[in-house]
């Protein structure tokens, strides 16, 4: 459960030069120990283990890893830490940080507190949606030379990266998570949003939340977090959305399919790409294509265009920046195509995203086999809360593949946990090829051994899935 406030903020030391980062291996936190490199901070860091790509990446960076979690990783007398939300209060640097009277902040406050403070802040929020809605705006906005800076949950590929620090205009994907183990608040709630979308609001984050009002709770804390200048986009098709910004001092738009909504996309069509008329305020915009799939997708370019609108960009700009975008990494990622047999990667875990995933394939590719890999990894997927939902998701797909359980060492006891027998159950009632694969090297053979040329494989997992992806294909070209 999240705490009610935010703590006050620390009092930092008045000349900072060194800066240690517990937890630097991860994505995001590796990502911020390069952006406080950039701007001259001496920065060094330990994980529990570090590897490829972002061991390498750390190390090209300049940036030293220490691997365990040591008391004699501060031996070298930073004047502030940065703790991970991977870090318990328990470990031996933790500890010895409070022990030492060390300075510590959470990653929020240290990306907020170094590089968000001017208060020109979009922050992109949503149950699904926020890193794809995050890269277009952040790119849109590049494209009109309007520099901005950026920090999102996913390799951009217009980009390469995850972050760029240019302008005081800060776009960022604000997530409901909480931060660290002495600042329990949704990320979002540190960082000051001047604009702010909100694309959809569902139950999540299980180990977190104990329901839907607790989500909704948080969002409406963020809402009147936005000063009365500022503005606030909506899905205005999302009734818990439209819900938790009722309350608010900003001016509110909607975006979405309804007629309802004040920007509204019309005459739509899916296939490699989404195409469609968008009008705002009955106002004709003109038509906007985007080189994705899917409608979840349209949905996250009405939510670009509104803070595009906001930022007073020219739409033709704003078009042809659609045009040119290039999809965030492992949102329907095609890793490979092998003898005719497409290979994509998708964060996909939540059930909701499983499905709007599964079905934008089927809309591009009607006539293909479409196989579903699924891995219950994640805090929420390994949870029995959405047992019911998945089999629905999944069987949306031609051929569904399920990994093992997986297993973390606080783990829960079996009542609470994802039952993948009845999964399986469920999902072949609804006469669906279903198999139960435990080991990823195993999945690789049987998918290179059964698929066929012009078949789809989409791989759905919140992490790196074992390297499955390339492995199918390596099996595959080996056959």
């Amino acid at each position: 459960m999240t705490a009610e406030n935010r703590r006050a903020f620390p009092k930092l030391p008045d000349n900072i030069q060194k800066i240690h980062i517990i937890g630097i291996a991860g994505t995001a936190m590796g990502s911020l120990a390069a952006m406080l490199k950039s701007k001259g901070f001496d920065v060094k860091g330990s994980d529990k283990m570090a590897y490829p790509p972002m061991s390498t990446w750390l190390e090209d960076q300049g940036i030293d890893i220490m691997i365990g979690y040591d008391e004699k990783n501060l031996d070298w007398n930073p004047d502030l830490v940065v703790v991970g939300n991977v870090c318990r209060s328990s470990y031996a640097d933790a500890i010895t940080m409070r022990e030492r009277g060390i300075a510590h902040l959470s990653f929020p406050e240290a990306l907020c507190h170094f590089f968000m403070r001017k208060g020109n802040n979009i922050v992109v929020t949503g149950t699904h949606g926020k890193t794809t809605t995050t890269s277009l705006i952040a790119w849109c906005l590049f494209h009109a030379n309007c520099d901005p800076s950026f920090f999102v949950g996913g390799i951009t590929g217009n980009f390469e990266s995850n972050f760029r620090l240019g302008s005081d205009l800060f776009v960022v994907e604000g997530d409901e998570y909480d931060t660290a183990y002495f600042d329990k608040v949704p990320k979002f709630w540190h960082y000051s949003p001047y604009r702010a979308t909100i694309n959809n609001i569902e139950f999540d984050h299980a180990d977190i939340y104990p329901d839907l009002d607790a989500v909704k709770h948080v969002f409406q804390r963020m809402v009147q977090l936005i000063p009365e200048d500022g503005t606030l986009w909506v899905n205005g098709d999302d009734a818990n959305a439209l819900e938790v910004s009722e309350k608010r001092d900003c001016v509110r738009y909607t975006f979405g399919l309804g007629e309802n909504n004040h920007l509204r996309a019309t005459n739509i069509k899916y296939g490699e790409t989404i195409s469609c008329d968008v009008n705002f305020m009955e106002k004709d915009l003109g038509r906007f294509e985007l080189p994705m799939v899917g409608e979840f997708n349209l949905r996250n370019m009405l939510g670009a265009i509104g803070i595009c609108l906001d930022e007073g960009i020219d739409l033709e700009v704003v078009k042809e920046g659609l045009k040119k975008f290039k999809s965030v990494k492992k949102r329907q990622e095609l890793i490979a195509d092998v003898k005719g047999i497409k290979i994509f990667d998708d964060f996909a875990h939540h059930p909701t995203a499983v499905e709007a995933t599964l079905a934008a394939m089927r809309k591009r590719f009607p006539n293909n086999k479409i196989w579903g890999i699924f891995e219950a990894k994640s805090n929420t997927s390994r949870r029995a809360v959405f047992q019911d939902d998945y089999p629905r998701a999944l069987s949306l797909a031609d051929q569904v593949v399920i990994s093992k359980p997986w297993s973390k060492d606080d783990d829960l006891p079996p009542e609470k946990l994802l039952s993948i027998s009845k999964l399986v159950d469920d999902i072949s009632n609804t006469n669906t090829p279903i198999e139960l694969i435990e080991h990823v090297d195993d999945i690789a053979a049987f998918v290179a051994k059964n698929a066929k040329a012009g078949d789809i494989v989409v791989g759905l997992s919140g992490s790196s899935f074992g390297g499955l992806h390339q492995k199918i294909a390596d099996a595959i070209n080996v056959q």
